[in-house]
């Protein structure tokens, strides 16, 4: 205990792999998740190849700003986008593994956090603190944007399923 106050953490019960499964629910507790485990990992596996494909193709200079980093964190971020607008307001009811696999897997594979992290920390190293700043906030602005933009786009495309979509945002 320090100055008097006691840290503790809430008590939690168990918490499911997939954020589709309610452990209120007792079938839905008792339901094995090793399908969501295999999903997800086949994801990363495809993802993580693709991601390594690209930086192959477009590798960065040292010092030089890491575009092939960006335009991945950026692109998944659109697709990420995409996907979840189709499954979860496409008003048709996706696979379960639909969104383990190819939102969790194949597209957390292919982004990466990691890389963006190792890439800001070299351009630092290489004295380039313009370069690695200017990496950072337009990484970070381009993939949120990314994921709005191609949200909102998607939500436009597909409607709301009672006819054409209207305007750009919900509703």
């Amino acid at each position: 205990m320090r100055s008097g106050v006691r840290m503790t953490r809430p008590a939690r019960g168990p918490e499911a792999i997939d954020p589709d499964v309610d452990l209120h629910v007792p079938a839905q507790r008792a339901e094995p998740q090793g399908r969501v485990l295999a999903a997800v990992a086949a994801g990363g596996a495809v993802g993580a190849a693709a991601r390594y494909g690209v930086g192959l193709l477009w590798p960065a200079a040292p010092g030089a700003f890491p575009w092939g980093t960006f335009w991945i964190n950026v692109a998944g971020c659109a697709l990420i986008g995409v996907l979840m607008v189709l499954i979860s307001e496409g008003g048709r009811s996706a696979h379960p593994l639909v969104r383990p696999f190819l939102g969790v897997g194949v597209l957390g594979g292919f982004t990466t956090f990691s890389t963006y992290a190792v890439d800001f920390a070299r351009l630092l190293d290489a004295g380039e603190a313009g370069t690695a700043l200017a990496y950072a906030g337009l990484t970070v602005a381009g993939a949120m944007g990314a994921v709005w933009a191609a949200a909102v786009i998607t939500r436009r495309a597909v409607g709301d399923g009672r006819g054409p979509a209207r305007g750009w945002g919900r509703g």
